[in-house]
């Protein structure tokens, strides 16, 4: 039976984001696996003559490079797993052009950084360039540029990026594929009443605490990366599929609408580009902590961030950069452009706008964060 809320999910998708984890594509060994390769790009494509755009997020350049050089387990230096990724991604990228050229259709390689999307005009650029790609019916492949990003193989992971680029092209719906059918209500590993959750309205402590500490052979990622990911895209409108990509069509069965995986639903409505930007994407430089009345003030009311609402200054950042705003108890809940650099900042904070004349002998800005650059994301 179909889930009619699947059902309005699919058929108001334009755009799709898929992102693909390494050991969907790849054995045990680490080897690229030709088959499940292939039937991803045919379900894909399925979904293109849909009339649908879609976007693949393909982890699998390490895996495939450690497949190809033979080693016997993913490595822990830095400098090799750079290596792997460095054989790897070519390895990926032309199975992936070989799975394609028979439709007629180029694979678009693109390899991105943390920076690429801190940097308002990099990230319009990406944008663009995808947008490029789409009208002229290639099929972007992006993945983390894993030879020269060091915090995206020490700490990061592909579902991260693939939230962030579902925000940069504001697409409805996020499909992560794994290899679990979805979330849980516990670990089924050890608990033989653990429940495949349909739907989740709202991901909470709640949720996230049913996200075991898995790991992946091969990828970087686990349930509480995803979960993460699919809180990133919810928040800012849209929704996230979680399902298990070495089900064979399992693509076809989300587009189709059938019940599989797990449904995380939208919090809210849809934020703009360029809220989504500040507020989901580039990383902030600091942190401003307020007092009660301004969290109130900016949090409900809608008001600007007045210097004399902040009671603490951390980080290094300049007039423009983006800050994290967050509460008494260091909870962020809100980002924002600063008006002033951090120094200044500091030596105003706590003060009257009266006062601030005093102290730097100006006012340029009366607000230390203008409503008009700013963005509440709890």
């Amino acid at each position: 039976m179909l889930d009619p809320v699947r059902q309005e999910v699919v058929a108001l998708a334009h755009t799709i984001v898929v992102k693909v984890g390494t050991n969907v594509l790849a054995g045990s060994d680490g080897r690229l696996d030709r088959e499940r390769m292939q039937s991803l790009v045919e379900q894909l494509l399925r979904i293109r003559q849909a009339g649908k755009r879609v976007v693949l997020v393909s982890s699998g350049a390490i895996g495939a490079g450690i497949g190809k050089l033979g080693l016997p387990a993913r490595p822990s230096d830095l400098r090799q797993l750079q290596a792997c990724a460095a054989v790897g991604q070519n390895a990926m990228m032309q199975l992936y052009q070989n799975c394609l050229s028979p439709h007629g259709v180029h694979a678009a390689q693109i390899l991105l950084t943390a920076g690429d999307f801190d940097s308002r005009v990099r990230y319009l650029n990406v944008r663009n360039t995808i947008h490029a790609l789409l009208e002229w019916d290639c099929l972007p492949i992006i993945n983390e540029n894993d030879t020269v990003s060091v915090a995206e193989i020490k700490f990061g992971d592909n579902d991260h990026l693939a939230a962030m680029v579902t925000n940069l092209l504001q697409a409805p719906l996020l499909i992560l594929l794994t290899v679990v059918d979805g979330l849980y209500s516990s670990d089924p590993r050890t608990d033989p009443n653990a429940e495949l959750l349909k739907t989740v309205p709202h991901i909470d402590a709640r949720v996230t605490d049913m996200a075991g500490a898995s790991r992946s052979t091969l990828g970087t990622g686990g349930m509480r990366s995803k979960l993460r990911a699919a809180r990133l895209a919810t928040a800012a409108g849209e929704s996230v599929i979680m399902a298990n990509g070495s089900v064979a069509g399992i693509l076809d069965q989300i587009l189709a609408a059938e019940p599989v995986g797990t449904l995380f639903l939208p919090h809210g409505s849809t934020i703009p580009a360029w809220k989504r930007w500040l507020g989901f994407t580039a990383r902030p430089k600091g942190k401003l902590v307020l007092d009660e009345g301004a969290t109130n003030a900016v949090a409900k009311k809608g008001k600007s961030l007045l210097p004399v609402g902040v009671v603490a200054v951390t980080g290094s950042f300049g007039k423009g950069d983006v800050v994290s705003l967050c509460d008494v108890a260091g909870k962020e809940f809100a980002r924002g452009l600063t008006n002033y650099g951090a120094a200044d900042t500091d030596r105003i904070r706590g003060l009257s706008t009266e006062r601030i004349s005093e102290v730097l002998g100006t006012v340029p800005y009366v607000e230390l964060v203008h409503r008009d650059n700013l963005v509440v994301i709890v």
